[in-house]
């Protein structure tokens, strides 16, 4: 019964994370675009830049995350940081809307690294077993969904689902209330033993990786390419609603449709991934994907019914695409638990950083790209209409279908 409780509040951190994790990566970039009127190509430019500096930090928070110092302090501390740098995010008040977004959101995202990496690792350090560590990854992505859906439906209750910064100051004020509840019940059900293994200095750390885990190298390749495809869409998301379909008015029941199916999907992902391993159900999962989105490219105004049927069969396959990598790095993290070394805050450090470099790679190319076409949200033409379509569904195909051969070519066998 306990370690039912344990898995319950580990997962429950997901929730508030989500709160502030959903904004940043959908609704921030056109707020700037929209709102705020910065350049398109500038608001690009500064995201990346600062998904840059945050990612460098990242191998260097979970050091410190490896040391002898409790993971829920961490993530306590990084919580505080990161409500008053999101705060500050979206709430621009300097004429100059370049740095601001660029220094508040690197604040925004190192913070928030402050609370992802630790979080991930514990992951590995809890976990007991190859089954254990699939469940701690399916308790967290499911309440990561649970947050999503939240966040979603809050605006659409309190009837301010248009006005993105109200929506945004919502789910902030939301968080300040969520947050601290769920930090409580996180270390007071979260037992960690900091005492069984012993952590290795940042280069020795590395070197042990290197040696230990060289096959997995196919994995970091795989778990790049397959960010990549899903942070272009997330990112290109409400641009194309607005532009393609031009129904901005169904953009939360869209979104509300593909994370709803991603829960409802749950139980079969983790039934299948007691039956075969975990690679297989990754690639399953994937290519289901690849098949439902193959659809979009032929989509046009008004095609809101189809996209939705796309995005219920997309969805399916979120849970396991979530929950199904983690796991898998848990198990190769794991792995120098045994092995008597306890580096798996320096690994999650460095996945986080594979993860964001996606997610700036994301925003980075579509926007220059965008950009270069002469894409205006107010008067688009056909070149940066038809561009918008290509990136949006076509390019993200392409990058599942290489992730595919590179989690084929990953030895599982340690």
């Amino acid at each position: 019964m306990n370690k039912i409780f344990e898995k319950i509040a580990y997962g429950l951190l997901a929730i508030p994370v989500a709160f502030l994790g959903l904004p940043i990566y959908i609704y921030l970039p056109n707020f700037y675009v929209n709102e705020v009127g910065l350049n398109i190509a500038l608001v690009g430019i500064a995201l990346f830049l600062s998904r840059l500096l945050d990612m460098v930090s990242d191998p260097f928070i979970g050091l410190i995350s490896d040391k002898k110092i409790k993971k829920s302090y961490l993530i306590g501390l990084g919580s505080i940081i990161l409500l008053f740098s999101f705060y500050f995010l979206i709430h621009p008040t300097s004429s100059n809307s370049f740095w601001w977004l660029f220094i508040f959101s690197a604040l925004t995202y190192i913070s928030w690294s402050f609370v992802n990496i630790p979080y991930l690792a514990l992951n590995a350090e809890l976990g007991k077993d190859y089954h254990d560590n699939t469940k701690l990854s399916f308790s967290r992505e499911v309440f990561t969904i649970v947050g999503v859906v939240i966040a979603l439906l809050l605006p659409y209750i309190y009837n301010i689902s248009e006005d993105a910064k109200e929506s945004l100051n919502l789910l902030f004020k939301t968080s300040l209330i969520v947050f601290p509840i769920v930090i409580l019940i996180f270390i007071l059900f979260i037992k960690e033993d900091k005492s069984k293994v012993e952590t290795l200095a940042f280069i020795e750390s590395l070197k042990k990786f290197k040696k230990d885990f060289s096959k997995a190298n196919n994995i970091f390749i795989a778990f790049i390419l397959n960010n990549l495809a899903n942070a272009i869409p997330a990112t290109l998301f409400l641009f194309y609603v607005q532009l393609v379909l031009k129904t901005p008015e169904y953009t939360g029941a869209l979104l509300l449709v593909y994370f709803l199916s991603a829960v409802i999907a749950l139980p079969f992902w983790i039934y299948l991934s007691k039956k075969i391993n975990k690679q297989k159900v990754w690639i399953s999962s994937i290519l289901f994907a690849v098949v439902s989105f193959s659809f979009v490219p032929f989509l046009g105004e008004q095609n809101y019914i189809l996209f939705g049927i796309i995005s219920f069969c997309t969805g399916i396959s979120l849970s396991a695409d979530m929950a199904i990598p983690a796991s898998i790095q848990s198990d190769i993290a794991q792995k120098s638990k045994t092995l008597g070394n306890q580096i798996s805050g320096v690994l999650f450090g460095f996945w986080n950083m594979i993860t964001k470099l996606s997610l700036a790679l994301a925003v980075f190319i579509t926007f220059i790209v965008l950009e270069l076409v002469g894409f205006d949200v107010n008067n688009i033409s056909n070149l940066a209409l038809n561009t918008l379509i290509v990136l949006y569904s076509i390019l993200p195909i392409l990058l599942k279908l290489l992730a595919v051969f590179f989690i084929k070519k990953y030895n599982q066998q340690y």
